[in-house]
């Protein structure tokens, strides 16, 4: 198999009705590496919206159980990816997404501005680092993969194009960016938790995640800007790992999020319908105290 075999395999696929084939050998095969990294990024653009960070550092979730929060959200999404929506462990994982969901009080312009961050953010990511841009087929499949989640999450008025999840990814940044304590707390334990995987270069990695943030969110998070230098190099360092990697032979199996060293906390293995929190007993509706969310 030759370097660019299976984008041609992808092409002869029909991206509506094949969006999940497709979509799994893009992300496991073409760009796992790159994946991992821009739907970490994705997450981490949701804290900067205060209905959705300040929640996160109610929960304590991502404050007090950072790597397991980590874990399971990449378990929870990777399960989906590698059995498909209609496998008993894709049904799973979708129930316990849902589950924990329907715990807390989320208004649907949240979980649909996440949905487009999962579209938008990987696509803008790998035109920047990866070794070759996505072609519109498979952003076509993406679009479809995440309506199709999306849809599995009841969530509504889903955009249908990227072109859409894309305008809705930057109006909803433009007016609801902003700061919060809570969410602050939430993004330096994440950053925290990122820069721990790196040992003794934990600092190093740390400065090198905030060299990668744009300029709205150091703003909503009240971070100092990167110097112009570090950015440089990290962007440069990225763009170098691309061109390596494009010399390289392609993947000949796939390589799923359970496989990846940043999952850390299921050394002897893991089930599904154990992955994430479980409702507070004795709570009904959400169990974190707030004021009206807007909806």
């Amino acid at each position: 198999m030759k370097r660019y075999d299976r984008l041609g395999q992808i092409r002869r696929l029909d991206p509506e009705r094949d969006f999940l084939r497709i979509y799994r050998m893009t992300a496991t095969y073409e760009f796992p590496w790159d994946f991992a990294r821009a739907l970490e990024l994705a997450l981490y653009r949701t804290y900067a919206m205060p209905s959705i960070g300040r929640l996160l550092a109610e929960t304590a979730e991502l404050t007090d159980r950072t790597q397991k929060r980590y874990d399971d959200t990449a378990l929870l999404l990777d399960t989906v990816v590698e059995h498909g929506f209609g496998s008993e462990a894709g049904r799973t994982a979708l129930r316990r997404i849902n589950r924990m969901h329907r715990s807390y009080d989320i208004s649907n312009d949240d979980m649909r501005y996440v949905l487009a961050t999962f579209v938008v953010v990987p696509k803008r990511w790998i035109d920047s680092y990866g070794w070759r841009r996505l072609t519109d087929h498979e952003l076509r499949a993406s679009t479809a993969y995440y309506r199709t989640l999306g849809t599995h999450l009841g969530i509504r008025d889903i955009p249908h194009s990227f072109e859409e999840f894309e305008r809705c990814l930057d109006l909803h940044e433009a007016e609801r960016f902003g700061w919060d304590e809570g969410a602050r707390k939430v993004s330096d334990a994440t950053l925290d938790l990122m820069a721990s995987w790196y040992g003794p270069l934990a600092p190093v990695a740390r400065g090198a995640s905030l060299a990668l943030l744009d300029d709205p969110l150091l703003r909503a998070f009240r971070y100092e800007r990167p110097h112009p230098v570090a950015r440089a190099a990290v962007s440069g360092a990225l763009r170098l790992r691309a061109r390596l990697v494009r010399l390289l032979p392609p993947r000949r199996t796939p390589h799923y999020a359970r496989q990846n060293p940043e999952i850390k906390g299921y050394p002897d293995g893991y089930e599904v319908a154990g992955l994430g929190t479980l409702p507070v007993p004795g709570v009904r509706g959400c169990p974190v105290p707030h004021g009206q969310r807007t909806r």
